[in-house]
């Protein structure tokens, strides 16, 4: 992934479309690539612009880390502080070693997997014999 150091958002949402265009119409190309068009889109709209933009520049900084809310041992630990009331939506915690969010869909706090840059980098496991 390449940084691109004075981005235009607009700009960015027209190139998506314009590759958006060439892919088949029910493509599953064609659905992520409106999919970021929205979400860059909904960045303008609630004028978070300058908030994308420092987000993307600490993205590239080397010494940039995901903020994790809590790191517990183990499941049950994490399940007794999200009933606690200290969890809110959208809180990175670490559970046993894996990313997870705090997500409230149906109006109830649940986990979700997520996995952390860290456990993305990982190289893939074997099996060995």
């Amino acid at each position: 992934m390449a940084y691109i150091p004075d981005f235009n958002l607009d700009e960015i949402i027209s190139i998506l479309a314009s590759i958006s265009d060439k892919r088949a119409v029910d493509s599953k190309e064609k659905d992520v690539i409106e999919l970021a068009q929205i979400a860059l889109l909904y960045t303008r709209h609630i004028r978070k612009n300058d908030d994308f933009a420092k987000y993307y520049k600490e993205f590239f900084d080397p010494s940039f880390k995901v903020k994790i809310a809590q790191d517990f041992a183990t499941r049950e630990e994490a399940d007794q502080w999200l009933v606690s009331g200290k969890a809110n939506e959208a809180d990175l915690v670490k559970i046993a070693g894996k990313g997870f969010q705090v997500a409230a869909p149906s109006g109830r706090l649940m986990f979700i997997e997520v996995p952390l840059l860290e456990e993305l980098k990982k190289e893939p496991e074997t099996d060995s014999e």
